[in-house]
C-alpha cells in the first residue's frame, strides 16, 4: 500500500464466526487465504501483529448452557474451539509465507506454545505473527476479554475489532434499528454508559483503564486491516477522554 503503517504493534481480535465465511459454521479455507494474505502484508509493511481468535463457528457455550451443560465446562469446551481455529490460521499463515506462532492459554504443548509475555513479545520482536489461543484460559471470560489483556500484556497501540458485516459501532443493531447513527469517534466511557455493542464491559473497562484505543470496522471490506493499520478513516475508533 502507498501509505506507511501509523502502527508499530497492533492486537487484531478475530471472531469465530469470521472463519466461517458465508457457512454458518465451520472454516472456511477462502477466508483462512484472505486473512493470512492480508496479514502478511501488514507485517512487510514493518508493523508487528499478535492474534486473538473466537470460536463461535465450531462451539457456542450460550447455547449449550441453555439444554442444561455446566457452564465451566461449556467455556472450557469453547477455548478448545479456539485452539482449532488458531491452528488452522497458523496454518494458512505459513502456507502464505508468513511465520506464526501459536501460544495457548491452557496447556496442550503437543500443538502450541504456552502462553508466555516475554517469549510472545520476543517472536514479535523477530518478526513473527503471534496466535493467542484458549482465550484467558479461565472460564466466564470472553475472548473479547482476551484480546484486551494480551494486548495490554505485549505492549500493542491499538486493539482492531474486526466484525462481520457490521462497519463500526452504532446507536443501535442496525440490522433491527433502521434509525440506528454509527459513530465515527467515541470515548470508553461513552460506550460503557450508553451499554454500546463494542465489546462486554469488561474488555471494555480493560482498555479504558489503560488507554488503549480500540478500532472497530468491518472484516468484509475490502483490505479493511490494512487501512485501519495505516491510520485511514475506517469504523468507528473508541479512545480515551
Amino acid at each position: 500500500m502507498e501509505d506507511g503503517p501509523r502502527y508499530n504493534r497492533v492486537l487484531l481480535k478475530l471472531s469465530g464466526e469470521a472463519f466461517a465465511g458465508k457457512q454458518k459454521h465451520g472454516i472456511d479455507q477462502n477466508v483462512l487465504a484472505q486473512l493470512a494474505e492480508q496479514i502478511g502484508h501488514i507485517r512487510e509493511m514493518g508493523t508487528a501483529i499478535a492474534i486473538v481468535v473466537g470460536g463461535g463457528n465450531i462451539w457456542r457455550g450460550a447455547q449449550a448452557q441453555k439444554y442444561g451443560m455446566d457452564r465451566v465446562t461449556a467455556d472450557y469446551a469453547g477455548m478448545l474451539a479456539t485452539v482449532i481455529n488458531s491452528l488452522a490460521l497458523q496454518d494458512a499463515l505459513e502456507r502464505a509465507g508468513v511465520v506464526t506462532r501459536t501460544q495457548s492459554a491452557i496447556n496442550i504443548q503437543t500443538v502450541a506454545e504456552p502462553f508466555i509475555r516475554r517469549r510472545a513479545i520476543r517472536h514479535l520482536e523477530k518478526g513473527r505473527v503471534v496466535v493467542f489461543a484458549a482465550g484467558t484460559g479461565n472460564p466466564y471470560m470472553t475472548t473479547d476479554t482476551a484480546a484486551a489483556l494480551r494486548a495490554i500484556e505485549i505492549g500493542a497501540e491499538v486493539l482492531l475489532m474486526a466484525k462481520n458485516n457490521v462497519d463500526g459501532v452504532y446507536t443501535g443493531d442496525p440490522a433491527k434499528d433502521p434509525t440506528a447513527k454509527k459513530f465515527d469517534t467515541l470515548t470508553h466511557m461513552e460506550a460503557l454508559r450508553r451499554r454500546l455493542q463494542v465489546m462486554d464491559a469488561t474488555a471494555l473497562s480493560l482498555c479504558m483503564d489503560n488507554k488503549l484505543p480500540i478500532i472497530v470496522f468491518d472484516l468484509q471490506a475490502p483490505h479493511s486491516i490494512e487501512d485501519a493499520v495505516c491510520g485511514k478513516q475506517i469504523g468507528t475508533v473508541v479512545r480515551s477522554e
